[in-house]
């Protein structure tokens, strides 16, 4: 089942952000989210807030979904400015969910028309969806490069058959690599996101997968651990001993072997589970999530940053959709992180990226223990970036298999 919502305190029905929103917010870029919660099948592995046509109920409509969406837009635009934060062009615009490509593309084309209509593009704003490999079409594909999309992540996971088997994955292998040409054809630029460490994949299997996406020549590629999710169908599984047990060593050999292959191949990473073929092929929109950049989250159960207010919206699509009719704010609830709660999310979020965590980030106590990390080497010093030439840190090939080891150790927790 879709995962839990955080508690919080009660969100506004206006919307309105609380005094000092406006003044921390002030100099961030601004990205948008919007989540599509739809998918044909529920994959075994996934908890994302995503339903089926059978889950849905009343109330709740993929043939309207866009329009509620734009909705929320209009809404977020008149919260934002009801809140005195000053109008700022979009930096990057993500679909996500769920399989966005599910609607008609000229339904995303829509909700992209009324995201420029409100606050507009900067220069170079990367605009991506994700799609799975069948849900999309050469026509579909150039009515999203027509309508502004600038980017595809395709959903590929696996090549070998048995391996999307497990994951319920019912997409068709080939049509991988037919739709990254067809989108690179028109002019997108392209990701590839792939699992590894699923129950019966062999180092060879993911082998395969690995030379089978690098021989696609995206410009990026994601490799995610597979992570089982109680409630879900495969922690089920798990739980019965219908599959293995998840191997975290033999996540780290896949890690390894992907880190190898990759940088082979051309390409450098920029985070933890991330690389790319130049600096300008990152996927910008998610180093805006890394570096704590304000962004609004439209759809059910998206989460929204602004100002360092985090606020998400109530879950279920026909709740949603209950708000927005009314005209009225869809955040279930949101919070202030407090202090303690801001510089462990900075550790955590800015460790793992390429550019590094700042040392000037770090409290007294944590940078006492900079030297260990460097002697057992999970750190190293990373270049000095910006005009004061900041020192960083940066994780080692090991500190990246244990990341959040690092973050351990540099919060004392």
């Amino acid at each position: 089942m879709p995962s839990i919502l955080p508690d919080g305190d009660p969100a506004p029905s206006d919307g309105r952000l609380p005094e000092g929103t406006a003044a921390r917010s002030a100099g961030r870029d601004f990205s948008l989210y919007v989540h599509i919660p739809f998918c044909a099948v529920r994959c075994g592995y996934c908890d994302f807030n995503t339903y089926t046509a059978s889950e849905l109920g009343g109330g709740a409509s993929q043939a309207t979904y866009a329009n509620a969406v734009s909705r929320e837009l209009e809404f977020a635009q008149r919260a934002l400015t009801e809140s005195g934060i000053e109008s700022r062009h979009l930096s990057t615009v993500f679909f996500g969910g769920g399989t966005p490509t599910l609607l008609p593309a000229n339904d995303l084309a829509s909700v992209l028309r009324t995201a420029k209509d409100l606050w507009g593009f900067k220069d170079g704003a990367e605009i991506t969806t994700e799609a799975n490999p069948d849900s999309v079409t050469k026509e579909s594909l150039k009515i999203l490069k027509d309508a502004g999309f600038t980017r595809v992540s395709f959903g590929m996971q696996s090549a070998v058959p048995h391996v999307l088997k497990v994951l319920d994955r019912t997409h068709q292998p080939e049509n991988v690599g037919l739709m990254v040409q067809a989108a690179k054809d028109l002019g997108l630029d392209v990701s590839v996101d792939l699992i590894y460490g699923t129950p019966g994949e062999s180092l060879e299997d993911w082998k395969t997968s690995l030379e089978t996406a690098i021989g696609y020549e995206p410009d990026h590629i994601s490799a995610y651990s597979l992570i089982v999710e109680p409630g879900t169908k495969l922690a089920a599984q798990m739980r019965r001993g219908e599959v293995p047990e998840v191997d975290e060593d033999d996540h780290a050999e896949k890690y390894e072997l992907s880190d190898r292959m990759l940088a082979a191949a051309g390409f450098t990473w920029y985070e933890v589970s991330n690389w790319a073929k130049t600096e300008d092929q990152r996927s910008e929109h998610n180093l805006a999530y890394w570096r704590g950049n304000d962004w609004w989250g439209a759809g059910p159960g998206a989460h929204s940053h602004i100002g360092g207010t985090r606020f998400w919206n109530v879950k279920h699509p026909t709740a949603y959709q209950g708000r927005v009719d009314a005209l009225v704010s869809p955040a279930a609830a949101r919070e202030i992180p407090d202090e303690d709660a801001q510089y462990l999310e900075e550790l955590m979020l800015k460790v793992r990226i390429a550019e590094g965590l700042p040392l000037s980030a770090l409290r007294d106590d944590a940078r006492r223990r900079v030297a260990g990390l460097i002697a057992d080497r999970l750190v190293e010093p990373g270049p000095a970036l910006g005009a004061s030439g900041e020192k960083r840190l940066v994780l080692t090939l090991n500190g990246r298999l244990l990341a959040d080891r690092v973050v351990k150790i540099l919060a004392d927790f």
